[in-house]
């Protein structure tokens, strides 16, 4: 497989053929006046990439790479306005050098070299951020530390169910290497095949589980992180009350304090029994009020996804006139019948009508792993395809959904572009849900970008005013920074500058992230 170097995932996996010309159809039925013309994506040998201008010691040459097509590759991450830039070409400020370490100890010489030559550092595991998380955007000398030779398990405890796994490596290779093990991490954010370990941790993404096992952070035991001060590694325990959590810390940091470079991690045994159902409902309100019951219920569904009507039609091929509600549930320690049965109890106590066939299910799994690469064929056609995704509580969920509604809805408006808006839970909380955008509009050719970042801002600004975080699970990096540092409580800035100060004196670290 090829890696696309200007959108996601394997050049092999496109768009093409009779799923072009239906994704095409289905679009051009919606907006019958968009203009859905194909540009197609410039060579690399085209690119006006400026000359790298950092020459690395000899020491480190033969782990420094120069290529076009390696620079152009990390210059971006994978958002839609990182793929509508690579489309027209303006790839302005790639890094210097991509450095491939083959151990922890080329991580520490880098930073070392980096450090006294005045070079900033980005650590980059799969590439697949989408908030401008891993782009040299400042001025100065950049490296791109591309950690993906460091992606072994190196320890397997059986029997504390743990193991001890290098920070480079992506999700499929990780489940593979455990697989022999009958054990599993079962963290599977959309971006599994195309993200790393570390990746995860230094953006506390969000996983699999819609409930209970949320995030990253709920399977990490213990993390060691190289930072330009030294090296930090926690001690291993199930849980310890002395004082704060050094791996909280660095959980999030986004490369800003250290270089993760492997984790314990707390691991599961496959699952062997599943069940699954899909829910129908006539009004959304009920929908959300079905959701909350489940996800206060203590049944913990492993997948638990409301899908409004537009997203439940554009996605889920479904048409329904209050939404549907994808459940599931595993385990690898007992059937679990009963627990769906028990959630579906509560759904018709909605007035949710259950799907005997999962059909709606099935669809939305096949939408859901294609979603990237079908955003990537409407941004070669003018299109706005993008989401943003936050977290609130359940008693300010109604407003918030339609603050950020009317924001979007008269953003483009005001940009000229006609569209639709779609929601989705991914993941929900006793006392709140994580509620997940979709903007899809027809635009102009050579002003999507602009446009995007317009309706962007107005959502993002609607998203701080209703109460919602600016970022559930996709990170801060350098697109959210505006709004984390208005959520952000002022003595936990200070006290984040001051441990940046401590741990990365020269601030070489992802500078413009976070600070």
């Amino acid at each position: 497989m090829t890696r696309s170097w200007w959108g996601w995932g394997n050049v092999e996996n496109a768009v093409t053929g009779d799923e072009r010309a239906a994704l095409t159809k289905r679009i051009g039925t919606l907006m019958p006046s968009a203009d859905l013309t194909v540009h197609e994506p410039p060579e690399v040998s085209d690119l006006d990439l400026p000359d790298p201008r950092v020459t690395p010691p000899q020491a480190l040459a033969d782990l420094c790479s120069a290529d076009r097509t390696d620079r152009a590759a990390h210059a971006h991450g994978k958002a839609f306005r990182d793929v509508v830039r690579n489309l027209l070409g303006e790839v302005r400020n790639p890094p210097d050098l991509v450095v491939h370490p083959r151990t922890e100890a080329d991580v520490v010489d880098v930073l070392d070299w980096a450090t006294k030559a005045n070079i900033a550092v980005i650590p980059f595991g799969g590439g697949s951020s989408v908030v401008g998380g891993i782009e040299p955007r400042f001025d100065g000398p950049a490296v791109s530390l591309d950690l993906g030779k460091l992606d072994q398990v190196l320890e397997i405890d059986r029997t504390s169910r743990a193991a001890r796994i290098q920070a480079g490596v992506l999700g499929p290779a990780l489940e593979d290497q455990l697989r022999e093990h009958d054990l599993t991490l079962r963290h599977f954010p959309q971006s599994f095949e195309f993200s790393s370990l570390g990746g995860w941790l230094a953006t506390r993404a969000g996983g699999h589980f819609a409930t209970l096992y949320t995030h990253i952070d709920d399977l990490v035991e213990s993390m060691r992180v190289v930072t330009p001060s030294g090296i930090s590694e926690s001690r291993r325990l199930p849980g310890s009350g002395a004082g704060p959590s050094p791996d909280r810390m660095f959980l999030g940091s986004e490369g800003t304090l250290g270089v993760i470079t492997q984790a314990w991690m707390r691991l599961q045994d496959r699952p062997k029994w599943r069940a699954n159902a899909s829910v129908h409902f006539d009004d959304y309100a009920a929908a959300v009020n079905c959701t909350r019951a489940i996800a206060q219920s203590g049944l913990y569904p492993t997948n638990c996804r409301l899908l409004d009507p537009v997203e439940a039609f554009i996605n889920a091929g479904t048409s329904s006139a209050g939404g549907v509600l994808v459940l599931a549930f595993e385990s690898a320690d007992h059937p679990v019948d009963a627990w769906l049965a028990r959630a579906l109890e509560l759904c018709r106590d909605h007035s949710g009508a259950v799907q005997e066939q999962t059909k709606a299910s099935e669809n939305w799994r096949s939408s859901f792993l294609r979603m990237p690469y079908q955003r990537d064929a409407l941004a070669t056609q003018s299109m706005i395809a993008e989401t943003f995704e936050t977290a609130c509580t359940w008693n300010r969920f109604d407003e918030l959904k339609a603050a950020v509604t009317a924001a979007a809805n008269d953003a483009m408006r005001t940009v000229g572009v006609t569209g639709v808006v779609t929601c989705r839970f991914t993941h929900v909380y006793p006392d709140g849900p994580a509620p997940y955008f979709g903007i899809y509009a027809a635009g102009r050719w050579g002003a999507t970008l602009s446009q995007w970042d317009d309706i962007k801002v107005a959502v993002s600004e609607a998203l701080a005013n209703a109460g919602g975080t600016i970022t559930h699970h996709h990170a801060v990096g350098r697109d959210h920074r505006p709004w984390y540092d208005r959520q952000r409580p002022d003595p936990f800035a200070a006290a984040l500058r001051a441990a940046k100060s401590a741990l990365d004196p020269a601030g070489i670290l992802n500078p413009g992230v976070l600070l």
